[in-house]
């Protein structure tokens, strides 16, 4: 069976992907309410003003990482016939902590102080962020991975 990297990862649908995961991306951020969500949103406005197109390079600078991340959930929806979708959504934590073991790790290399401290305070509350992000995730990965 095809990983992730190999079925998503190419030029050929590469583009597209990234295309799409910023949009899920904006409606996350935008849906966000209350004190956390003032916080995420001014936070995402931010790195967004850090340089034209920076969330872009950041997506695919980290896609592939994040594709092997979420592989073996992948792999594993696809070896019990279960939808990714659908399984992504039955595991937001696993999902949560191989993502976010991702961000976690650029976090700490990042050479952008103003990034760093902004990731760093928001950390915290990304878990619970990105679980509720699950279901759009796995939206994007019925429609690109089947």
């Amino acid at each position: 069976m095809p990983t992730l990297r190999e079925l998503l990862g190419g030029a050929d649908k590469r583009n597209t992907l990234i295309e799409d995961a910023l949009h899920v991306l904006d409606a996350e951020v935008a849906d966000k309410s209350g004190l956390s969500g003032i916080a995420v949103k001014t936070a995402y406005k931010i790195v967004k003003g850090v340089t034209p197109g920076f969330i872009r390079q950041v997506v695919d600078h980290m896609l592939d990482d994040f594709l092997d991340a979420l592989d073996p959930i992948y792999q594993e929806s696809m070896s019990q016939g279960i939808k990714p979708r659908q399984h992504l959504q039955a595991n937001p934590g696993r999902v949560a902590d191989a993502l976010l073991g991702i961000t976690d790790r650029r976090a700490q290399r990042a050479k952008n102080q103003m990034v760093k401290a902004t990731y760093d305070k928001l950390r915290g509350g990304a878990k619970k962020h990105v679980e509720a992000a699950v279901p759009r995730l796995g939206q994007l990965f019925e429609r690109h991975a089947g």
